[in-house]
This record gives structure tokens, C-alpha cells and sequence, in this order.
């Protein structure tokens, strides 16, 4: 199977995307978060490309150092999904099983809203539909604090001093959690400690606007969400399925942190191939496969 790294251009911008599984097999574009790269899917490509599956990885806007824009708005969500539907046409794939974590959770939704006729299935990672999560956010008082950590983020100049500081002290502790390999902790701090790279990152959040309308999800949908995850809490993640008309499935792994990825690659690679499949449910829990209810 050809594993590699390719460069693609998008307009004036080029993307450094991972590849692997048969050229032949069922496109799966994997959208990574912050502060991550197309790394976080190590462990989960060979599973997907052992089932047959090809897989597409980017290194998303402002990760790939030849797509690193230096204006906010360029990190707006409209414009994310317009890059991503764009990278997806360079790349010759009209349409993909998409899967995001994090991040790119929050672009895989709203391009499966926006552009529903690029989206063969949709599994959204960690992060909840826009719309459930900023519901959430008004009413819940624990996803209030929860959230705490995106105003600093929002904070030009605090944001990278505090967490590239000490020799990025607090960006390692972020990512530090049973499973995240130290490597690739090292391998995410070096690229976002390239000049303007930790910047262009938080521009994801400093572009944020709530009044950005993302319409219910009409696509087969999957949200995998761990109980584990300090940034999100039962209350968003259960309101997703508010946002979906489609065929929906909630996986909710027990113990596991926000690092889906490293952490359960097992359990969310199975959750992905059964979302393209279209079969049965997987239950991480119960650790075996099951039918759909009724």
C-alpha cells in the first residue's frame, strides 16, 4: 500500500497532505486540531487502509508552512471549508468520508452542512455541531468553564508568550496524556515554534464568531466523544444529536481524554470504517460489534 506525503496547491497555498491505504480505496479525508498535525492520525491510518480504505491527512491551514496566511479572517469557518472543498478537488476527490477531531471536527461539520453533496459520511471527533456546542455554552455553566481557556487563546501576543514559554512548557502539558507519544509532542511543538506558526493556529479561535449559522447535518453522522475530555461536556456533546437529520450515531468511549486519536485509535478507526460501512454499531464499552437499534 503507498504510504507518503504529498504537497498539493490550493491557489497560492501549499498543503502538505499524508496519504496511505490502496489508491483504489474509498476516500477518507482526516481533518486534525489544535495544536496537532496530520500526525495525531498515525495510529489510526494503517487500521483505516488495513480495511481497504484510502486516506487523504492534510496539515490544515496555518499547519502546512506553505499555507500560513497572516490575516485573521483567512481562518474564519467559511473560509476553512472553502479551503478544505478545495483541497479536496485538487486532490481529484469530488467526494470523501470525512473525519475530523477537534478543529477539524468543526470544519467537517459545517462542510457537511454547506457542502453536503462532498460528504459521503461525516465522523466528528471530540467536538460537537456548532450549533450544540454554542447552546451549551449559554446554558450550561460547566461548559462555561470548560471553555475557559479560549479566551486566552483569543489573546493575541498572551496566548503565544503563555504557552511557548519555558521552552513551551505549558503547550507540552496540554498534550501530555496516556497513549500521546512524546515524539509526536515534540514533532507538534516544533511546528507551531516556526515563526508565526503558533500564531496562525489561534487564529482559528481568534476568527470565531457565534453568529456564524451551521444548519443541521443531513449526512450520515457519527460523534465519537470521551468522557474524559476536559474541554467538552456531556451537555454538548449530547445535544448533537439535535443537529443531525440523518442517520446518527453517538460512540462514547469511558476513560479516555480529549486525545481521541492517540489515545483510542482502535476504538475510532472501528467507528470510522463502520460509519463508512454502514453496518453495525460498534461498542467500545461492550467491546464487540452489535446491531443497530431499531
Amino acid at each position: 500500500m503507498p504510504v507518503g506525503m504529498l504537497q498539493v496547491d490550493v491557489g497560492d497555498l501549499t498543503f502538505d497532505v499524508r496519504t496511505d491505504g490502496p489508491e483504489d480505496g474509498l476516500p477518507v479525508l482526516l481533518l486534525h486540531g489544535f495544536p496537532e498535525t496530520s500526525l495525531s492520525w498515525s495510529a489510526v491510518t494503517p487500521l483505516l487502509a488495513e480495511a481497504g480504505l484510502r486516506t487523504f491527512a492534510p496539515d490544515q491551514l496555518g499547519y502546512s508552512p506553505g499555507a500560513r496566511p497572516l490575516d485573521v479572517d483567512s481562518y474564519a469557518l467559511p473560509n476553512l471549508v472553502q479551503v478544505t472543498a478545495d483541497l479536496m478537488t485538487a486532490l481529484d476527490v469530488p467526494v470523501a468520508h470525512v473525519v475530523g477531531h477537534d478543529w477539524g471536527a468543526n470544519v467537517a461539520w459545517a462542510l457537511a452542512a454547506w457542502h453536503a453533496d462532498r460528504v459521503a459520511s461525516l465522523t466528528a471527533v471530540s467536538v460537537p455541531h456548532p450549533t450544540a456546542f454554542t447552546l451549551a455554552y449559554r446554558a450550561d455553566p460547566e461548559q462555561r468553564e470548560r471553555s475557559g481557556y479560549i479566551r486566552l487563546f483569543r489573546t493575541p501576543g498572551d496566548a503565544e508568550e503563555a504557552l511557548l514559554g519555558d521552552g513551551a512548557r505549558r503547550l507540552r502539558r496540554l498534550l501530555e496524556a496516556p497513549g500521546v507519544p512524546a515524539e509526536a509532542i515534540d514533532a507538534y511543538v516544533d511546528v507551531l515554534s516556526a515563526p508565526g506558526a503558533l500564531t496562525a493556529a489561534l487564529n482559528w479561535y481568534r476568527a470565531m464568531d457565534a453568529t456564524t449559522r451551521v444548519d443541521p447535518v443531513e449526512v450520515p453522522t457519527t460523534y465519537v466523544w470521551s468522557d474524559g475530555d476536559v474541554a467538552v461536556g456531556r451537555t454538548a456533546a449530547e445535544a448533537c444529536a439535535d443537529q443531525v437529520t440523518g442517520d446518527y450515531r453517538f460512540v462514547e468511549l469511558p476513560g479516555i481524554t480529549h486525545w481521541v486519536p492517540e489515545q483510542a485509535p482502535e476504538a475510532l478507526a472501528g467507528a470510522i470504517i463502520e460509519r463508512v460501512a454502514g453496518g453495525t454499531v460498534f461498542d467500545p464499552a461492550r467491546g464487540h460489534h452489535h446491531a443497530p437499534p431499531s
